[in-house]
């Protein structure tokens, strides 16, 4: 077996152990499921409130956005919270100092990650039905539909994670993330059609993933006829699938170049100061 093969086959027994780790505990779990567990029940608040110009339930249109925050907030703030830990405590550094172990460390991590951030996703679902009425879960294109957009959304979202994770240097920097993310919450469309904001606005949510998460994610669990609330009263599928395969296709080629400058950056000995000469 070639160094490269066992690194990867190192990544994935650690993918697995570290999953397996996190899905059995109560705390991890938890804070996969905070938000969404309180967003869920602003929204069940909200239930008897509709959509503007139809009859549909606002928080059941809202479910679908609640889910798309989840994974950006598990999959790209998580993992790159978790890189920035790694890089403080010096496990990056420990990862470094063997054969491909920086290939074995990240694979278990992401893959890990990309475990937790399915299982946020997916188990808001099982309570749904019964909270908010009217999701397609039983039409046959609902769940190819959402796994293909999950797996396109893991592809565009991890990235960008560790991209960021290398570029951060403290865990005390995350909150330079973490506003901006607040932000993008509220203007993508979330929790209230984006066509209620102005034109200015509305454009820009659209360079950015989570609206389209969120627009994939509601194209697969909500009824066709709520896509009249959206732009141009349409779910978009072409449009979407581009521009979640764009930010893919960037993470995917950026991660790489970001993450051997991080490698060479973080040598784990300071810096050489020259000598001073004598005048």
């Amino acid at each position: 077996m070639t160094p490269t093969l066992s690194a990867l086959r190192t990544g994935l027994e650690r993918a697995r152990i570290e999953f397996r780790h996190q899905a059995t505990s109560a705390q991890e779990v938890w804070g996969v499921l905070f938000f969404p567990v309180i967003a869920l029940l602003v929204m069940f608040i909200l239930r008897d409130t509709t959509v503007p110009g139809t009859t549909f339930s606002l928080g059941t249109q809202s479910l679908p956005g609640i889910l798309a925050m989840n994974v950006m907030l598990t999959g790209f703030t998580g993992l790159a919270m978790t890189l920035t830990t790694d890089r403080a405590d010096n496990t990056l550094l420990r990862a470094k100092a063997t054969p491909h172990g920086m290939l074995g460390y990240l694979t278990g991590r992401i893959l890990s990650r990309a475990g937790m951030t399915t299982l946020g996703a997916l188990l808001p679902l099982l309570p749904a039905p019964f909270l908010f009425p009217g999701l397609t879960l039983n039409h046959p294109t609902t769940w190819p539909t959402l796994i293909a957009y999950l797996t396109l959304a893991l592809l565009a979202v991890l990235p960008l994670g560790v991209i960021t994770g290398s570029l951060i240097t403290n865990p005390q920097s995350l909150s330079l993330v973490t506003l901006p993310m607040m932000l993008l919450l509220a203007i993508s469309g979330i929790f209230y059609p984006i066509t209620a904001l102005p034109d200015w606005l509305q454009a820009l949510a659209q360079l950015f993933p989570l609206y389209w998460l969120g627009l994939a994610l509601r194209s697969a669990l909500l009824p066709d006829s709520l896509a009249t609330a959206e732009l141009a009263e349409s779910w978009r599928p072409l449009e979407t699938t581009l521009a979640l395969s764009t930010w893919a296709a960037l993470g995917l080629l950026l991660a790489p170049f970001v993450l051997r400058r991080m490698a060479r950056r973080d040598s784990g000995t300071p810096p050489r100061r020259r000598p001073t000469i004598p005048a």
